[in-house]
């Protein structure tokens, strides 16, 4: 086992936890340790006030709209600020749904009623009629890796950009951001955000690959994962990324 260790923050599991999203955590583990690499999760809840600065990567899963209501309050009391400090210190984090809404400055409901956000990430939400769902496909930018990332999206809100941040990526089948400009989720820093369920890791290894090393990067500087045999994983990607293309999913 190499002495080079993970240390990752799971936060608000027991809320944001849709759509088998920790799956995304279980995904970083075994691709760690199956390059006998270490890692230790520790789950931060509501009203616990745990130091973050520790931490190394941070996961916040997605839910519904209430439940980023009860989450507001919990961020006032001082972790909302710990969570912008570790962003601002390049702090890896992926945020999913949910988790990427909250990231921004705000999200306004389709009465108009706007619930201030963290305001980490320039970006902010507005909520629709209509929500946007199904099966879908983007390209990240080169920044992000530049792979292809299938995954199911579920959302009424779209998400519009500030002039201070990037997309994720660039949407190839679906709905993304907003329905709109083809953006989809956010790269700010080391942030990743993504509408992306699914869970998003398992599904694209080699994201997973890329926000590891980000966050490897982070704390040990040069560094670089040794390869996995993801043979039967890319078969079964590219699979779904050509039935997603090609408006087939129905079918499987």
């Amino acid at each position: 086992m190499s002495d080079k260790k993970l240390k990752i923050c799971h936060l608000y599991p027991e809320v944001l936890n849709l759509y088998g999203d920790r799956g995304n955590i279980l995904c970083i583990k075994k691709r760690l340790q199956w390059r006998g690499l270490d890692c230790e999760v520790s789950e931060v809840k509501l009203g616990e006030t745990n130091d973050l600065t520790d931490f190394d990567l941070f996961f916040i899963g997605g839910g519904q709209d209430f439940e980023q209501e009860v989450l507001l309050k919990d961020l006032k009391s001082g972790k909302g600020d710990n969570i912008v400090s570790a962003i601002e210190d390049g702090k890896t984090f992926l945020c999913i749904c949910g988790g990427y809404q909250m990231m921004g400055h705000y999200y306004e409901t389709k009465d108009g009623d706007r619930m201030q956000f963290l305001g980490a990430v320039d970006f902010h939400t507005i909520g629709g009629d209509v929500r946007m769902i199904g099966n879908y496909a983007f390209r990240c930018t080169p920044k992000s890796g530049g792979s292809d990332i299938v995954g199911f999206e579920n959302h009424s809100g779209r998400t519009y950009l500030g002039d201070n941040v990037s997309p994720l990526g660039t949407i190839l089948s679906g709905y993304g951001n907003n329905g709109e400009d083809k953006t989809e989720g956010i790269r700010y820093k080391n942030v990743f955000g993504s509408y992306s369920h699914g869970p998003i890791l398992p599904k694209n290894p080699e994201f997973a690959d890329h926000l590891i090393e980000t966050a490897m990067k982070r704390k040990y500087g040069d560094f670089s994962l040794t390869p996995l045999d993801d043979s039967q994983e890319k078969l079964a990607h590219d699979h779904i990324l050509d039935l997603v293309l090609h408006g087939n999913t129905s079918k499987d």
